[in-house]
């Protein structure tokens, strides 16, 4: 059955559960404590790039990487010496990603945004009208920051270029450029028609099951075959449905809802509450 088929139960599914009461937990309730344009997109980039591993884990680490920043991260780094923010971060740790990695992802973040004025200003000048979506520009972000940050930043950043899904980054560009009841947006510029899914393992097997794509690693080709399925069902906003459908691994009462609208061996695949 093509994806198509379920157009209107993915509608039903985001008018359900697209709402602010559902984001805990999840990484983006902490960009959503700030109001401050500058503010959102530095503390999207932190709690995207850390964005991996038990969800519980992941908010205690973005906590604990923003207290040293204060109630203006982007003020903060600003202001902050390297020396400064290599001492803030010392202790920091998240699994595999280290706190000499992050402050020096940081100073590349002060860096770039220094020369271009914001991070959205520097993603925008890497942007063309004629590309298909928003994977070459995020080469160019990626690339630019690391370059930047003038030290290893492990794996904090990943790049198209090597064939990864880039599902933390997409994730960062979905919170920045959509607007709705649950991404805050402010990202004017990037028309969310080029946005690309976050791809993990959970999105990848719904995505299996539903039939968007037969591909069995979920690697950057993957992404894009999803997300031209979803393309074809909401052309402008291709990610529209991406909170809504991971909330199945998340709330048991979203799970509940979508077996009124999915079959019964697509749910038997999908639905895997936390």
């Amino acid at each position: 059955m093509p994806l198509s088929s379920y157009a209107n139960d993915f509608e039903t599914l985001y008018e359900l559960y697209n709402r602010r009461r559902f984001v805990h937990p999840d990484p983006l309730e902490m960009v959503l404590l700030y109001d401050d344009p500058g503010d959102r997109e530095v503390v999207g980039l932190i709690a995207s790039i850390l964005a991996y591993g038990r969800v519980q884990q992941i908010l205690r680490s973005v906590a604990t990487a923003l207290r040293p920043m204060g109630l203006h991260p982007a003020q903060y780094l600003r202001d902050a010496t390297a020396v400064q923010v290599g001492r803030d971060f010392a202790g920091f740790r998240h699994r595999f990603s280290t706190g000499d990695q992050l402050a020096a992802l940081l100073m590349g973040v002060k860096r770039m945004t220094r020369l271009y004025g914001s991070l959205r200003e520097f993603f925008v000048s890497a942007m063309f009208d004629s590309d298909d979506n928003v994977l070459a520009a995020l080469q160019s972000f990626v690339s630019g920051l690391a370059v930047a940050a003038c030290a290893p930043v492990g794996h904090l950043l990943s790049e198209p270029d090597k064939g990864s899904a880039c599902k933390r980054l997409n994730l960062f560009l979905r919170w920045m450029v959509r607007c709705d009841d649950v991404d805050p947006g402010g990202w004017d510029e990037v028309p969310t028609c080029k946005l690309v899914v976050p791809l993990d393992t959970h999105m990848h097997r719904i995505c299996l099951a539903l039939g968007a794509t037969r591909r069995p690693v979920a690697d950057l080709r993957t992404a894009v075959e999803i997300t031209e399925a979803f393309r074809r069902i909401a052309p402008q906003d291709p990610v529209k449905y991406d909170f809504a459908l991971t909330r199945l691994a998340i709330h048991p009462d979203a799970c509940a809802a979508a077996a009124f609208c999915l079959p019964k061996e697509v749910m038997g695949h999908v639905a895997v509450p936390a």
